[in-house]
């Protein structure tokens, strides 16, 4: 073991109020000295993949996360892999193609069983609405009325759904507003179960990316999809978004947004979760739909997805028992907790936000009245 990196370490854990063995919830417990290089050599990669390996502990993984971001050392601890990952993403469109289905194959089609012991009654994996809800069923029902009232849904409308995920909103605009809709995802898994769960309602799920799409739509959404759209795509997806909407339609737009733009994720995150993901920054959002939108609406609810994913937490966890330890082993429990956990204390430090945006294409006469 080198103590001068170990040295060097402490020292950085300790600007972040953190102490190595020491007896605060977010304190860390290294169990192997290999951890120390292995951090300096590859930041945020060396650090998820050394939880992974179980060469560190702590009692609340939130919460030392928590700390780190705070004192903002994710962002000044660079592997040569991130510095690789930035260069690729600069180059190549990695969300083009058969890119744009990779997230698909790798996250999504991980196993329903995975998402359905974790997510709750509906299968909705994107932030829930909180303002008036006491548990993550109700946050969700919230979430989804949210969105059908903010596009004043009214039956006979058809709608869209881009990345349309198991299918639970159109389910719900369907049975509650009376609208049919066509879903799409790029996830074989999903669209599977979506047929099914929209069964015998006036609702089309299609494996079908969203630049594929001609028809026109009253109304459209898109909830979690676009951090997986990627920066070189935005202006694609408006244009496609504004193409297929009528005139006098709205599109409401789901998204996590970060505060500063961005042209690739981390590099941790990119190789154990979401591939070829990133995160839009509000310049990047309104630059993208200038001349084809007029902006009605901007919801920030970003600390909802800190109670969301705590929420999303206790469930998987009560439930790692009754899931195969086979395709769910160890490492990979270690691997989302450690995902859970760092999501939940990018939201918390308010490094990362959740906007619903709602759009139109030529201003709505009179003005848009929000709900909330």
């Amino acid at each position: 073991m080198d103590a001068g990196l170990q040295r060097r370490v402490t020292l950085l854990l300790h600007e972040a109020g953190i102490t190595v063995d020491g007896d605060q919830p977010h304190d860390i417990h290294v169990h192997d000295p290999r951890f120390y290089a292995r951090v300096i050599a590859q930041g945020s990669l060396g650090l998820g993949e050394s939880y992974m390996d179980g060469q560190w502990d702590a009692a609340s993984l939130d919460g030392f996360l928590h700390q780190l971001m705070l004192a903002h050392l994710d962002e000044r601890v660079h592997g040569w892999r991130e510095l690789a990952d930035a260069l690729k993403a600069r180059l190549f469109n990695l969300q083009a193609g058969s890119g744009s289905f990779e997230v698909g194959r790798r996250h999504y089609d991980l196993g329903n069983d995975l998402y359905q012991a974790m997510l709750g009654q509906r299968l909705v994996y994107s932030c829930g609405y909180w303002r008036d809800a006491v548990d993550l069923d109700a946050a969700q029902e919230a979430k989804l009325d949210l969105i059908c009232r903010k596009l004043g849904l009214r039956p006979g409308q058809h709608v869209l759904d881009i990345g349309c995920g198991w299918g639970e909103a159109l389910k719900f605009a369907a049975e509650r507003y009376g609208v049919s809709g066509v879903g799409i995802t790029i996830s074989q898994e999903q669209a599977d179960y979506a047929r099914q769960l929209c069964a015998g309602l006036p609702i089309e799920i299609r494996l079908q990316d969203y630049h594929d799409v001609q028809e026109t739509f009253d109304a459209i959404f898109s909830v979690g999809m676009f951090e997986h759209v990627g920066d070189k795509n935005y202006r694609g997806y408006f244009e496609m978004a504004r193409r297929c909407l009528h005139p006098h339609g709205l599109f409401l737009l789901h998204s996590i947004g970060g505060n500063i733009s961005r042209h690739r994720t981390d590099p941790w995150i990119a190789r154990y979760i979401f591939p070829n993901s990133m995160l839009p920054s509000a310049v990047q959002i309104t630059t993208a739909y200038e001349g084809l939108f007029v902006l009605e609406d901007w919801h920030s609810f970003g600390p909802d997805y800190d109670r969301t994913l705590q929420a999303w937490r206790l469930n998987i966890e009560q439930a790692w028992g009754d899931l195969d330890p086979n395709r769910y082993d160890a490492r990979f429990k270690r691997m989302w907790r450690f995902y859970l956990a760092a999501s939940m204390a990018s939201f918390r430090c308010r490094h990362a936000q959740l906007w619903q945006l709602v759009l139109s294409p030529n201003g709505v006469p009179g003005g848009y009245i929000a709900p909330r």
